[in-house]
C-alpha cells in the first residue's frame, strides 16, 4: 500500500480554518484597528449564494471589501454569510471557504491565495505581500514597492 502525507491538502484546510477563526473574531468583536479584508471568490461555485444581478455583473469572480459597513456576519464551518452595501443597496452573500480565491488584509500586508490546478487539485500560498501583488497598482502612486514574499506549497505536493 502506497501512502503518503498530503501536506498540500492539510495546509489548504489549515488556511481555510485561519480565515474562519479571523471571521469568528470579527463577528464577535468587530474589526480591530485598521484591519479590513479583500475577499475574492468564485461566483460560479455551486454553493455561493449572491443576488442574480451580482452574478450577472461578475460572472467568474468577485472581490468584496469587509471594512466600514457590514452586517449579519455569520460564520460556519463551511463558509460565511454577510450583508454588504452595494450602492446603497444591502445584499446578503453566502461565500463558502472553498470558493475563496484570495483573502487579503492590506493593513498588515497579509494574504492567502488559493489556486486550482487542473489535475492535482488545489494549492494554497501564504502571501506576505504588498497589495501590488494582488491589486493593480495606481500608476500615479510613486511610493516605493516592496518585494513579495510568497511561500508556495507546490514543493509539498506529490
Amino acid at each position: 500500500m502506497d501512502r503518503s502525507i498530503d501536506y498540500g491538502n492539510l495546509m489548504h484546510r489549515a488556511m481555510r480554518g485561519l480565515i474562519q477563526e479571523v471571521l469568528i473574531s470579527v463577528a464577535k468583536d468587530g474589526l480591530p484597528g485598521a484591519h479590513h479584508f479583500f475577499v475574492t471568490f468564485d461566483t460560479m461555485h455551486p454553493d455561493v449564494e449572491i443576488a442574480d444581478w451580482l452574478s450577472d455583473r461578475y460572472p467568474g469572480e468577485m472581490t468584496v471589501v469587509i471594512q466600514h459597513w457590514f452586517d449579519n456576519l455569520d460564520v460556519t464551518n463551511e463558509g460565511f454569510t454577510i450583508t454588504l452595501n452595494f450602492g446603497d443597496s444591502p445584499e446578503t452573500l453566502y461565500i463558502p471557504y472553498d470558493a475563496i480565491k484570495t483573502f487579503i488584509d492590506p493593513s498588515v500586508e497579509f494574504g492567502l491565495r488559493f489556486e486550482t490546478q487542473d489535475d492535482d487539485g488545489e494549492t494554497a500560498e501564504i502571501v506576505e505581500a504588498p497589495m501590488d501583488e494582488m491589486v493593480e497598482p495606481d500608476p500615479s502612486d510613486n511610493t516605493e514597492q516592496k518585494e513579495a514574499e510568497v511561500v508556495s506549497l507546490d514543493q509539498f505536493r506529490k
